[in-house]
């Protein structure tokens, strides 16, 4: 059995997630208790269903720390557990609230939005770390269901290097391992023919190439991310994201995630995200 479990915080697009799962057939299960999890999982076994998935949020957040354990042990027995955790920044999900009126699950108790959501995030943060992450402040929901889609459709059995493109201008991504800065390399947005292209196209690329300063930045992050990864795979990682920014996200981190992705292409699963092109 193929299970994912999907949690994070509360306005981070988990409707989003188990609505995809849902329609790529997964048997979902919305904000089960914790307690039931390992019950739940070996019911719909026992019905024949081979893919599910199931929401955990914060409202079990007593028993999290139990979390780890159910994994390990439902692993154990043969089921293929992944965990996806959803997250976004405060201030984004302060304002997705705003619009849509909704509470915060955790508004019980006369505490304010960002109040609420600080909670959740200390809730949350050991089940950040228990499978791959998500960073949807600065994501249309299209483009939340495009990841989710290349996520599921991932060899769980290899490691999976992500190299992302962003814009320092528009903030940090929460769910990045290693953040490289590329803002100190020519910027192809002062050259008025090439300002309103993408680190995609060739006509960038060749202008990136031709510098000295790229082409030795370029290999010492290659070198870096090769020289640790089998520290990453000793460790048992399944996800490892390598994050990439200049100030727009636009020209050269694009390329820096573009040609990375492609030179690691050769010996491990690769996916490549822009953020800002998105």
């Amino acid at each position: 059995m193929q299970l994912i479990l999907v949690s994070g915080l509360s306005g981070s697009g988990k409707s989003i997630a188990l609505n995809v799962l849902e329609d790529s057939s997964y048997f979902c299960v919305d904000n089960l208790p914790l307690p039931l999890l390992s019950q739940t999982a070996h019911y719909l076994l026992g019905r024949g269903i081979t893919q599910a998935a199931i929401s955990i949020d914060s409202r079990s957040s007593s028993d999290l720390n139990q979390l780890p354990q159910i994994i390990e042990t439902l692993r154990q027995e043969g089921l293929d557990v992944r965990v996806l955790f959803l997250e976004a920044k405060t201030d984004e999900l302060v304002k997705r609230f705003s619009e849509t009126r909704r509470r915060h699950p955790l508004s019980d108790q006369g505490r304010t939005l960002t109040e609420c959501i600080e909670l959740e995030q200390e809730q949350l943060e050991a089940v950040s770390d228990l499978g791959h992450r998500m960073d949807t402040s600065a994501i249309s929901p299209n483009t939340l269901r495009a990841w989710i889609k290349d996520f599921i459709s991932l060899d769980r059995s290899r490691l999976t290097l992500l190299f992302q493109s962003f814009g320092f201008k528009h903030g940090i991504p929460l769910d990045a391992d290693f953040v490289f800065d590329v803002r100190c390399l020519p910027n192809p947005h002062y050259d008025p023919a090439l300002r309103p292209l993408t680190g995609k196209d060739q006509a960038v690329c060749a202008f990136l190439q031709k510098d000295p300063l790229v082409q030795k930045m370029l290999g010492d992050i290659g070198r870096f991310v090769a020289d640790w990864l089998p520290c990453f795979i000793r460790d048992n990682r399944n996800y490892l994201t390598i994050a990439l920014g200049c100030t727009g996200g636009q020209h050269r981190s694009v390329f820096f995630a573009e040609t990375l992705a492609a030179q690691f292409d050769k010996n491990y699963q690769v996916l490549i995200r822009h953020r800002e092109l998105s």
